[in-house]
């Protein structure tokens, strides 16, 4: 990359604003090699932050990236991981952890987020989540999943505020999060990490790849439709993007757009053709 583009957490530490997201990878042994090569041609390309989860494989992700980091220097990335919503109390949430942890091959995570929302009390998951980070387990606890409502709960609950985090849906298609969840967000620092950026490679809005503005657009700057789907995205103040990165060709598409940087009237076109909404819109959940 011709250099890492961070985003400033509350407390001051960086975050990388371009990331390799790992959903699926490891489902399947016939790819193992080539999605190991992949997430290692990112960490070469520059990339520092792998987000994954518990859940992706029930931890065959977790497993894949840490085969994947052996190696590299752990200091220089960035590792983001998830708890499944009834791992996320007092009874279960130590030893998800250390799960995650050994998968990984790491003694400590950047960030470790609830998934999404469960039966757990909030602030009994924000108890567990402050205890991890005193004892140098995790740096830094986030959310997944949660809407302006769920945020509100949230800071409502003692330590609640220290939330570093929201990881969510969005993408030039899908934008709702502009309208309410993102300018809460940005008013108390807290970043979005944004999953599936590329809309699924289109599949979430299958006409985005056809969109003859779009086509125009990334054929005036020389790059893919897909790779100007993640230039919008990290053009988004206080946003990161963890694109899933399943092979070494997409891997290192998603680091040249990275670099990109689209002109004001190129935003306005491409934003046209998928305006924000005017009213609030249900959190978009894949």
């Amino acid at each position: 990359m011709d250099g890492q583009q961070y985003i400033t957490l509350k407390d001051g530490t960086p975050m990388p604003k371009l990331g390799m997201g790992t959903w699926c990878l490891g489902d399947y042994r016939s790819e193992r090699d080539k999605e190991i090569d992949a997430l290692r041609a990112g960490l070469d390309a520059g990339i520092e932050m792998i987000d994954t989860a518990e859940m992706y494989g029930e931890g065959k992700s977790e497993k894949l990236v840490g085969e994947a980091l052996r190696g590299y220097r752990r200091e220089n990335l960035f590792l983001v991981s998830k708890v499944y919503p009834h791992n996320a109390g007092r009874a279960r949430i130590y030893r998800s952890l250390e799960g995650s942890l050994k998968r990984l091959g790491t003694d400590y995570l950047d960030l470790y987020l609830l998934h999404w929302r469960g039966s757990v009390p909030l602030g009994e998951t924000v108890e567990c989540m402050e205890e991890l980070v005193r004892s140098g387990k995790i740096r830094h606890w986030g959310v997944s999943n949660f809407d302006t409502s769920d945020m509100e709960e949230l800071f409502q609950e003692e330590s609640g505020a220290n939330c570093a985090v929201n990881q969510v849906l969005y993408h030039l298609g899908s934008r709702g999060i502009e309208f309410d969840l993102m300018p809460w967000l940005g008013e108390r620092g807290i970043p979005v990490m944004a999953y599936c950026p590329l809309a699924q490679a289109g599949a979430l809005r299958k006409e985005i790849m056809e969109n003859q503005v779009l086509r125009e657009t990334a054929s005036r700057y020389s790059i893919t439709v897909m790779q100007l789907l993640l230039a919008f995205v990290m053009q988004q103040e206080g946003v990161a993007a963890i694109p899933r990165s399943g092979s070494r060709e997409h891997v290192l598409e998603n680091v040249e757009a990275g670099n990109i940087v689209l002109e004001p009237q190129d935003l306005q076109r491409i934003s046209a053709q998928y305006p924000p909404p005017d009213r609030k819109q249900p959190l978009d959940i894949v």
